[in-house]
């Protein structure tokens, strides 16, 4: 076998990372961080590598095989388990996604304030261990090392939230453990079954993803079903579904920003790739006869997670439940089981990595300035920090989908393929567009226009009491119909008015106005900050204008799961005759 030695490189390279800087304790903060982020770099000059080499074999060689740049060396040969690794279009996608978040993280964890006792060495260290961790997941081509990977994953990110997360991280980090434990307990019963029911068709039991899948039809259907139940709680769990995903709000909402950026762009990903790498193709029958039930559930955390997001009152929290809402589309594309939604929901499994990857940050960058991570601390910020503003505002509208970003043409392709199969669940999804603007601008609204206000903002400069009502005047903000704003917890003792400042009304005050001390102590982004999420940016834009290039390489792989689990897309209904059309 002729082994291609990207994915080797991919998985090791990060975990040498991790090691080196583990083991630079005594060096300057800043040596150890360019360390980290120099194999974070060249991490992803391999995974550009390895994306051009497989696009150039994509028009060449055996077009049926379902991997490209693989590897593959025995591991324990009396069970057949072989470390065997490969890509195809939607794993590939997802590498390439982890490749271009984690230096973005490091960048952007560069300042980050960890508890006492803990270094940015140790910190930096596990972020490099977990990249390693997810790239072996998304590569595994042996179902027994992607339990494996999909095990280890759990280690570094507990230790993230449980060491560097914040004040309720004990609380988070066991939970997030608990339920990642059940889920992999689940899996490996599932993963043992499959074993043995190869073993009945085969002369031994196998592992090996190719060959599960050449005999996949010969499973029963009774025993793909009880395989298929522990693979998909596992997998509803990892990604999260309703109702197995009350850990995430805790463990995004207490983990670093960095941990949580790659929680919700990347590690839940896992789930709904899951379902994608193993249950359709290797569970066909299965597949099709349970698929309603993760239809349903899609659809519930779709609308039931735009409805909570809308009450949240934590930042994190919130970007925690508009993923959930996110989940549901890419789970009903995944088994709306049309070409169209499957390309559609790896696509947003993608685009979701992005978007909400630049809102994890940005919502990092605001707290860090305020100090508090409620909503209601926060208000006219553009005035005082409109760079800050501005990068909300994209991750806002990519974050619903509007035209021009990232994410529209993924949900599009989702709803469509939806709607062409299950018309019915399609509409009631579409609800989710509509509830996700409302949530999300509400908060960009509260947060970023209006009068300048709140303690997360103004902070302790005027000695400020913000739980007391204050009116203020002028056009600038909600208040100026001279109902009182009512402000969150207090930072003061005395009473006054700069608990709202607009701007405009110090337009003729000293230099040294009270809104010009705001922006002052507040700040805008730096150099740094502007460097770490300009490539966010420029991705929301350049994959809302032209995905094609992202399309092509997954598009392949959608056809041949549509082919694995024995679905075509449906036939669209001949046109009938034009009322008053004539002939």
């Amino acid at each position: 076998m002729n082994d291609s030695l990207y994915l080797p490189i991919l998985l090791l390279l990060p975990l040498a990372g991790s090691v080196v800087v583990t083991g630079m304790s005594g060096a300057p903060a800043k040596t150890v961080k360019l360390t980290a982020l120099g194999f974070s770099v060249v991490e992803l000059g391999v995974a550009i590598a390895l994306w051009v080499a497989y696009r150039s074999s994509m028009g060449t060689g055996d077009t049926a095989a379902p991997f490209r740049e693989t590897f593959s060396v025995d591991w324990i040969p009396s069970f057949g388990v072989s470390f065997s690794l490969g890509v195809d279009g939607i794993s590939l996608t997802m590498i390439a996604l982890i490749a271009v978040l984690v230096p973005i993280v490091l960048g952007a964890s560069w300042e980050e304030k960890l508890p006492a006792g803990r270094t940015i060495g140790g910190y930096f260290a596990l972020l490099l261990a977990l990249q390693a961790a997810m790239i072996g997941v998304f590569a595994a081509t042996d179902v027994f090392v992607f339990y494996v990977m999909f095990e280890v994953m759990l280690i570094p990110m507990y230790f993230l939230i449980g060491a560097f997360g914040g004040v309720r991280r004990a609380y988070a980090a066991t939970k997030f453990f608990l339920y990642s434990l059940l889920g992999g307990l689940l899996m490996l019963a599932s993963v043992i079954g499959l074993y043995v029911a190869s073993g009945n068709v085969l002369p031994s039991g196998t592992f090996d993803w190719e060959a599960l899948r050449s005999i996949a039809s010969q499973i029963p259907e009774s025993t793909q079903m009880w395989i298929f139940a522990g693979f998909a709680i596992a997998f509803a769990i990892k990604a999260p579904l309703v109702p197995l995903h009350t850990w995430l709000p805790d463990a995004g909402a207490e983990a670093p920003i960095g941990a949580g950026t790659l929680l919700v762009g990347v590690l839940d990903k896992v789930g709904t790739f899951g379902f994608l790498r193993i249950c359709l193709p290797l569970l066909p029958a299965a597949s099709a006869r349970l698929s309603w039930v993760i239809i349903l559930l899609a659809v519930i955390g779709i609308v039931y997670g735009a409805i909570v997001a809308a009450g949240q009152s934590d930042l994190k929290r919130f970007v925690t439940f508009t993923s959930i809402a996110h989940f549901g589309f890419i789970a009903l594309g995944v088994f709306a089981f049309t070409t169209q939604s499957i390309a559609g929901a790896a696509l947003y499994m993608v685009n979701h990595g992005i978007a909400t990857g630049l809102l994890f940050i940005v919502v990092g960058m605001l707290a860090a300035r305020g100090g508090s991570r409620l909503i209601g601390d926060y208000g006219g910020v553009w005035k005082v920090a409109p760079l800050l503003g501005g990068m909300f505002l994209v991750a806002s509208l990519a974050t619903i989908a509007m035209p021009g970003t990232n994410s529209f043409i993924s949900e599009f392709l989702v709803l469509i393929g939806t709607f062409t199969r299950y018309p019915g669940w399609a509409v009631i999804a579409t609800i989710g567009i509509v509830l996700a603007a409302v949530y999300m601008l509400w908060v960009f609204q509260r947060t970023m226009f209006g009068p300048i206000r709140g303690v997360g903002v103004i902070g302790d400069d005027f000695g400020l009491d913000a739980r007391v009502p204050v009116t203020v005047g002028g056009p600038a903000g909600p208040s100026s119909t001279g109902a009182p704003e009512y402000q969150p917890a207090t930072r003061g003792t005395a009473v006054s008015t700069a608990a709202a400042v607009d701007p405009a009304e110090d337009s003729h005050a000293a230099p040294h106005s009270r809104a010009a001390a705001v922006r002052a102590r507040f700040g805008d982004l730096t150099g740094r900050e502007i460097a770490v999420v300009t490539p966010l940016v420029v991705l929301i834009i350049l994959l809302g204008v032209y995905p094609q290039p992202v399309l092509d390489v997954i598009n392949p792989t959608a056809q041949r799961t549509m082919v694995d689990v024995g679905f075509t897309d449906p036939v669209p209904p001949a046109a009938g005759p034009i009322v008053g059309g004539g002939q």
